[in-house]
């Protein structure tokens, strides 16, 4: 494999969109409070009893093609990569968006909105790559932190992070109206 990790302009997201996002849910972190929360919070791995796919560009508004809808990306980038000429793998970022609450009103602050890999790519070492290419973007723009957004089902991503050099800085268990039984967790990384 020949991987070649370049910037191109958000309006491409509709071929970025193609690549698929979907993931297998075979464990989760459930999250116990300690003494009702005032000791902590506990994660523990666990399996599930039935493994089910989970992909979010399923959600109503959620995918790719609707982002321009909900937000001004004018300040938002995507980084692809690509094996020859076909894209295998793509993360975007957002940064100084007015409208997106996950960047907390910061202007020192980029999101790694969305990171995914087709999935006969995976684990090859191309998610470390767009991480460290979301890190430079990042820094190009004055960012001190990067901040990513995981959910429980996916204890791979959380992994993934924490690996990456990120530290879990809030887990929010109820975050997701509509899925009661995801946590939402928050990972950051100093620049």
């Amino acid at each position: 494999m020949d991987l070649r990790i370049i910037e191109q302009p958000v309006s491409d997201l509709a071929e970025y969109s193609r690549l698929p996002i979907s993931f297998i849910v075979d464990r989760i972190l459930t999250v116990r409070p300690i003494d009702n929360g005032l000791g902590g919070l506990l994660l523990e791995e666990a399996r599930v009893d039935r493994p089910y796919v989970k992909d979010y560009d399923t959600l109503e508004g959620n995918a790719p093609r609707f982002w321009p809808t909900r937000w001004d990306l004018s300040h938002w980038g995507m980084i692809s990569g690509f094996d020859e000429d076909n894209l295998v793998a793509g993360a975007t970022l957002a940064f100084n968006t007015d409208s997106l609450e996950m960047l907390e009103k910061r202007t020192d602050l980029s999101v790694l909105w969305d990171i995914r890999i087709h999935p006969d790519y995976r684990r090859r070492g191309i998610g470390q790559a767009l991480f460290r290419a979301a890190e430079t973007w990042a820094r190009a723009r004055g960012c001190r932190q990067l901040k990513v957004e995981s959910q429980n089902v996916n204890v791979a991503a959380c992994r993934f992070y924490a690996k990456q050099g990120c530290v879990l800085g809030a887990i929010d268990r109820f975050a997701y109206a509509d899925l009661p039984d995801e946590v939402q967790l928050l990972w950051y990384k100093n620049l």
